[in-house]
């Protein structure tokens, strides 16, 4: 582990009025810079604030050769800040030495890129209370014992008492004070942690499975996502003068991430430059990738911009990757221009080729991406518009090679790692799921107990649940045990509604919330688990549920059988039609359909889906099956169940009393006596029996 200080050697850069920083001119790098043949020169007093004192700086900026021949391409507001911010450093540096409890907008939208959101409670009335989000980067979802007991720390001291799992295996901490923001970003920082590239126009953490098995194929997908992550770091030093005054924390990196970083033998990157790949500009929007092996889908490989799968030989040894591109989440309401999108197969590439093609994808996607309206800045729409033909070719251009054929992959699982497994190494891991990835009260306590008396390291999953890893057989009881008893069950005495639903933060915090998702999820799962009993379905069944509080699909709702997406107060849109394995979007199926009225359009649907499935037929395939006019005409007609009558008479109160007191308990969560009266005696044999069997 090495310590240097990174200010000084980039001080020429900022200082001397000579050298030329390359602005917004189409990006295009070392081949075409020769196009940007004129400049112009902006003073200090152009920036936002006259008090700057940065000195001159020759700005390339394409500009047409004769006056009105052609105007500027149009550039969004974020891209003008991007190209004043002397690389992600200004305003933000002046805004955070001033006593407002806020930042400007354009440092609102640079903060993204140390990893950190602007927030403010909505929730309150009058003055706004602002605080920050802080999301940190964890290739992988590894978290060393130190970080882990470190975020732990600065979760009670800096932020609201908990921590969050997000969808791509990082932490998020809410309600971090401005005047707060240096001393909890340098304790992540000399905690050997980051926040780095977590947000923003850059490459986002790049996802691989959490299992800790000791296995080539799983060992070499986790070392090339750590080595991609690497590649992809910003290289110009504004995290680390802004947070640590310059110094640099960071472990020394594989020389073939430098020499794949540095080669511009295709036009890739831009020449004397602090920022070889991204240049001043960055990329057009976020970018995500993920890297996984066969059959494990843990990742939902289809959902990134680059989902690479390590492709291995009969004995098991990795040769190569296949590559996929063009996935993607978010979407804007009314707008059917912009939409979610299956990532497809670009190609295949030897192992010694990944860094390089990863590269020219992200090149690919820098030149030519959209820059004047963010909401088709994503890939996928760069994909859609070319085709898959025309942007492989492009592509190739900048890799240098042409790719080799897709390889044929078997079928996709989705992986939970939930429960006690084998590492492979003599040592145990545990998987334990996490509700919406939020981790508070007793279960935060007995957690840190736990992962700091045995100084466990941790994986955080895809699923928004956490490995406890490197666990002697010894401890298996212990640990279980105490976990238990703080609600940390396992597999089987959750809920498998529970197991693979997600949800978003979204209100009272998130800015784009237009409705409920973490904090509404227990209540509708709870409401479904109730239609399922209601129509007969059984407790072991299960459909994939996940719900986000607007279209932009945090918790990645277009892949859900049931997706519920915020369309309005206590409203959603949904979506059907998606696989347990991830590998199909699902499909627009109602539009506002009101909080209070979700039963009448999920009973119909369980009901037939109880009656009329093929064997084994998933709720997702059902439904595409059917079609949605169908679908649609059940809801439309839906006068009830025809129940069967019950097989057991299991009775349950011995007096009118008890039942009525139950009764009244139950019509306050939407059930009846019966449905509460098992949910009691469900929870309380898993209570006794969880530490015991284990």
């Amino acid at each position: 582990m090495t310590t240097t200080s990174f200010g000084a050697s980039n001080a020429a850069v900022f200082t001397d009025p000579t050298i030329q920083i390359h602005t917004f001119h189409g990006l295009k790098s070392t081949t075409s810079l020769a196009l940007a043949r004129h400049v112009r020169f902006f003073a200090p007093s152009s920036s936002p604030s006259s008090s700057s004192s940065y000195p001159l700086l020759v700005r390339a900026v394409s500009t047409p050769a004769k006056p009105g021949v052609a105007a500027e391409p149009k550039r969004s507001k974020v891209e003008i800040f991007k190209e004043h911010s002397n690389y992600i450093r200004y305003p933000l540096n002046e805004e955070l030495l001033t006593d407002a409890p806020n930042i400007n907008e354009a440092a609102t939208q640079l903060i993204k890129f140390h990893g950190s959101y602007q927030q403010y409670n909505r929730e309150d009335r009058g003055q706004r209370s602002y605080s920050f989000m802080l999301r940190t980067k964890n290739p992988c979802g590894k978290v060393s014992n130190q970080l882990y007991l470190t975020m732990d720390d600065l979760a009670d001291q800096f932020g609201i008492g908990t921590l969050r799992l997000t969808t791509r295996q990082t932490f998020q901490l809410h309600g971090v004070l401005k005047k707060d923001l240096k001393t909890v970003m340098s304790t992540i920082i000399r905690s050997m942690g980051s926040t780095l590239g977590a947000c923003g126009d850059l490459n986002r953490n790049v996802l691989a499975p959490a299992a800790p098995l000791v296995r080539k194929d799983y060992l070499f997908a986790q070392q090339t996502a750590e080595n991609i992550a690497a590649l992809l770091t910003p290289q110009s030093g504004f995290y680390y003068d802004m947070w640590v005054d310059g110094e640099k924390f960071m472990s020394a990196e594989p020389p073939e991430v430098v020499e794949a970083r540095n080669d511009n033998s295709h036009g890739t990157n831009f020449e004397d430059s602090p920022e070889p790949i991204y240049g001043t500009q960055f990329l057009p929007r976020k970018f995500k990738i993920a890297v996984t092996v066969p059959v494990d889908n843990s990742v939902d490989i289809l959902t990134n911009d680059i989902g690479v799968v390590v492709i291995s030989d009969a004995e098991g040894e990795p040769q190569g990757f296949n590559i996929y591109v063009g996935g993607g989440m978010g979407r804007t309401h009314r707008q059917e221009t912009t939409f979610p999108r299956l990532g497809e197969p670009l190609g295949y590439v030897p192992k010694e080729d990944i860094l390089y093609a990863v590269k020219a994808i992200v090149v690919t996607q820098r030149e030519n991406g959209r820059r004047d309206d963010r909401k088709y800045s994503r890939l996928k729409y760069l994909i859609s518009s070319w085709g898959i033909e025309k942007f492989r070719s492009v592509v190739e251009q900048y890799y240098g090679k042409k790719f080799k054929s897709f390889r044929e992959l078997p079928e996709w699982k989705f992986e939970s790692y939930l429960g006690w497994h084998e590492q492979g190494d003599g040592h145990l891991y545990c998987g334990l799921h996490v509700d919406s990835g939020r981790i508070a009260g007793q279960m935060k306590k007995t957690l840190r107990e736990v992962i700091e008396k045995y100084n466990l390291d941790v994986r955080i999953t895809p699923n928004q649940n956490i490995i406890l890893t490197n666990i002697r057989n010894a401890w298996k009881r212990p640990i279980t045990t105490v976990l238990a008893q703080s609600g940390l069950l396992q597999p089987r005495y959750v809920d498998p509604l529970n197991l693979t639903a997600m949800a978003c933060p979204a209100m009272p915090l998130c800015p784009l919330a237009i409705t409920e998702a973490e904090r509404g999820i227990p209540d509708i799962l709870k409401r479904v688990r109730a239609v399922f009993e209601k129509v007969g379905l059984k407790y072991s069944e299960s459909v994939v549920i996940r719900i986000t509080g607007c279209p932009n699909g945090c918790a990645r709702p277009y892949m859900a059988e049931l997706g519920l997406v915020g369309d309005g107060p206590n409203s959603y849109q949904l979506w059907l039609g998606g696989k347990p394995n991830q590998t199909s979007l699902a499909r627009t199926f109602m539009d506002k359909v009101k909080i209070h009225d979700l039963e009448k359009v999920l009973e119909p649907l369980f009901y037939h889906w109880k009656r009329k499935r093929h064997s084994k037929e998933s709720f997702g395939d059902f439904t595409n099956r059917l079609g949605f006019e169908k679908l649609k005409e059940l809801v439309e007609k839906w006068d009830g169940p025809v129940l069967a009558p019950a097989r057991y008479n299991l009775k349950l109160f011995a007096d009118k009393d008890t039942f009525e007191a139950m009764d009244n308990l139950a019509r306050l969560q939407n059930k009846n006596a019966h449905q509460l009266a098992m949910e009691v005696v469900r929870n309380y044999v898993a209570a006794q029996q969880n530490g015991r069997n284990e």
